[in-house]
């Protein structure tokens, strides 16, 4: 199961939103029994009754495993065409068409009433979990403590903690028995505590919300926190482009927008079909000018509320093109990209030029692109973000 650095902003169900907060836990770290008494009396302070605040963590207990599944994310220095074909087999086409078949009364009411297309929750359901197949076997109460106590990024865990908790007294989460992915999401489309709280569904009608075994429910919670986070019904999300070898490269990247028309008039064009949408798009070029283009409308942005993996989004937006019957995108002749030790000493040296790449770790995430641009306008390359042992040498 692929996570990226960071998480998707976890969202405070609006009662705990309106009403104040007290703080009694430590922030992060210290002794961990000591930490989970402390939560504890913080959620007896926010109003939680105590014996139900005892059970709850009654098997509170630190996992290691967590931390190591945290810092060990190698898969996202894969570039875009290596991680597309490691996640894009037929078995997932294969199954992507028989599951919209299996399911085609859900997906045509979530269309319906959501405007969420099938696509994109087929690509999701694919890359998270298999389709519900493996849905991960770690403790979720005891993934989401842990990450509460690590100090890495305490803040987006800690508000789970309660979420679970809340969860919990509904009836619908057992801190015993309840298991997902090493971050603490939950069921076939992998959503976390606070998100199923705000954007759960009963999709199947038997009054409850039950993510891990009802896909009917995964489809129309995640369909629903989907809307929630933006998404725009009956718009386009990704579009594959020809550009031509003339383009001013330094237009690509998702911080400009322009409508297609005027992509148009610079040389840009579909590679198949015609143009899906007049909203202004972006184009995106994830292995630089040699390598394979996408237009990417409004609604490309709202999945890194999801995920905030630019290559795990480019993946699932394009795989969910294809399950719609785009063809087998073009991956061009790009620079073979950098290795991990390679990339973390490119991100030293743009650091070292004064340029916020975050952390070195590796990577080439917005922040290393963005500096790749800026220091390739410096150079007097071509700005296509993309960073080549040409471009090391350089620095």
């Amino acid at each position: 199961m692929f996570r990226p650095k960071s998480i998707r902003h976890a969202l405070l169900p609006l009662a705990l939103l309106l009403s104040p907060l007290p703080v009694l836990a430590q922030d992060c770290g210290g002794s961990f029994p000591a930490f989970v008494e402390a939560m504890k009396s913080e959620a007896i302070a926010r109003g939680h009754a105590p014996d139900r605040v005892a059970a709850f963590f009654a098997s509170a207990r630190q996992d290691p495993a967590v931390i190591a599944a945290d810092r060990k994310q190698g898969v996202f220095q894969l570039d875009f065409t290596s991680f597309a074909r490691r996640l894009i087999s037929q078995n997932r086409i294969d199954n992507g068409t028989a599951k919209a078949a299996q399911y085609a009364k859900i997906f045509d009411r979530i269309e319906h009433e959501m405007g969420v297309p099938r696509g994109i929750l087929l690509a999701f359901w694919a890359f998270e979990t298999d389709y519900g197949g493996y849905q991960g076997d770690f403790n979720t109460a005891n993934a989401l403590i842990t990450l509460a106590h690590d100090c890495r990024r305490p803040e987006l865990f800690r508000p789970q903690v309660f979420a679970a908790l809340e969860l919990y007294e509904q009836g619908d989460f057992d801190p015993a028995t309840t298991t997902g992915a090493w971050a603490g999401e939950i069921g076939q489309v992998q959503m976390l505590p606070a998100d199923i709280i705000e954007n759960g569904v009963d999709g199947d009608g038997d009054g409850h919300v039950r993510l891990k075994t009802s896909a009917p429910d995964a489809l129309m919670s995640g369909a629903k926190m989907l809307r929630a986070l933006g998404w725009a019904p009956g718009q386009p999300w990704l579009q594959e482009v020809t550009v031509p070898a003339s383009m001013d490269w330094s237009r690509a990247g998702l911080d400009t927008q322009i409508a297609p028309r005027d992509w148009q008039a610079l040389g840009v064009a579909p590679r198949s079909g015609t143009w899906l949408g007049d909203q202004p798009a972006s184009l995106i070029l994830p292995q630089g000018k040699d390598g394979p283009a996408f237009l990417a409308y409004p609604n490309f942005s709202v999945l890194f509320e999801w995920n905030q993996s630019f290559t795990y989004v480019l993946t699932a937006a394009y795989f969910a093109t294809r399950l719609e019957g785009a063809p087998v995108f073009d991956p061009g002749n790009p620079a073979p990209g950098l290795e991990g030790p390679q990339m973390k000493l490119l991100q030293q040296k743009l650091a070292a030029r004064g340029h916020d790449v975050g952390e070195i770790d590796g990577i080439l995430g917005a922040g290393t692109r963005a500096a790749v641009r800026a220091v390739q306008g410096e150079l007097g390359l071509p700005v296509d973000g993309w960073p080549t042992a040409a471009l090391l040498n350089r620095l």
